[in-house]
């Protein structure tokens, strides 16, 4: 696989021109992200994720290091639409991302601003609203919807732009556990489509379905490796303030009770199937 995304040696800094100071928000990260990969970022309130994940889709522009999207250097003016096209965003709270007062509409929005033929929108439309299941809701105002409902038109609304990766910055924040399921069932769908996600989350059981885990702290990157590999980690983790999945937890602790729960099993699925087979 090909990278979508290069981060080089990204440094952040918000300025408080009043106070004559800075406040370094990601500090010194390098990052490479493949094509079709799922990658979940995590880590505590005020740890760089989100500020990361704003300097991807260009909202934020490097104070120091390079970020390319697609090719594309997120610091040259000329390429913001290249680099918005390329990597689409939905934010936490889809009430914010939400423009129109019918969902159908709402979903066309993004399309539209990119000058695609109305034709082409209509096709676009359709194909974004069935993939996030929410066809049948497309008359409707998006006020009268749930929150994992707007969530999910959200999403439908940039998957509409035809973006090879998806940044979500902690979508589920706001939802109740089955919103989040039901925005979790959708990414899960889009990444096995051949979308690039890249999930920031504070929730490590959306972190254990990713094919990639990395773990940012104060602005760095602590921990970067696959979910079985870095959920492993459970004290170093528990030291950057920190949980981890149920399932990863309770394996660890069989694991010193005698029993060889295999690594890889760090999901509740994966541990019921594996204790209903263990004798």
């Amino acid at each position: 696989m090909d990278d979508i995304i290069r981060i080089e040696h990204l440094v952040f800094e918000y300025k408080k021109e009043e106070e004559m100071l800075a406040a370094v928000a990601v500090d010194d990260v390098t990052l490479d992200i493949q094509r079709g990969s799922f990658t979940a970022v995590i880590g505590r309130n005020g740890s760089g994720k989100s500020t990361l994940a704003k300097n991807i889709n260009a909202l934020l522009l490097p104070s120091g290091g390079a970020v390319y999207v697609n090719g594309y250097d997120t610091a040259d003016p000329e390429r913001i639409w290249d680099i918005r096209q390329a990597a689409g965003m939905v934010f936490q709270n889809p009430d914010n991302q939400l423009v129109s007062s019918i969902v159908e509409d709402d979903v066309a929005f993004g399309p539209e601003n990119l000058g695609v033929e109305p034709s082409e929108i209509r096709r676009r439309v359709d194909a974004s609203l069935y993939a996030v299941n929410m066809y049948e809701e497309r008359k409707k105002a998006p006020h009268l919807l749930s929150g994992g409902q707007k969530q999910r038109i959200a999403i439908a609304g940039v998957v509409a732009m035809r973006p090879a990766c998806i940044i979500l910055d902690e979508p589920t924040a706001m939802l109740d556990p089955h919103g989040r399921r039901e925005v979790m069932d959708i990414i899960r769908k889009l990444n096995r489509e051949g979308i690039t996600i890249l999930l920031i989350t504070h929730f490590m059981e959306e972190a254990a379905n990713a094919d990639r885990v990395v773990i940012m702290d104060r602005g760095k990157v602590m921990m970067d490796g696959t979910p079985a590999e870095v959920f492993a980690r459970e004290d170093e983790i528990r030291t950057l303030h920190l949980d981890v999945p149920f399932a990863a937890a309770l394996a660890s602790r069989l694991r010193r009770r005698g029993i060889p729960v295999p690594e890889s099993v760090i999901e509740e699925a994966e541990m019921v199937d594996y204790l209903c087979q263990y004798k």
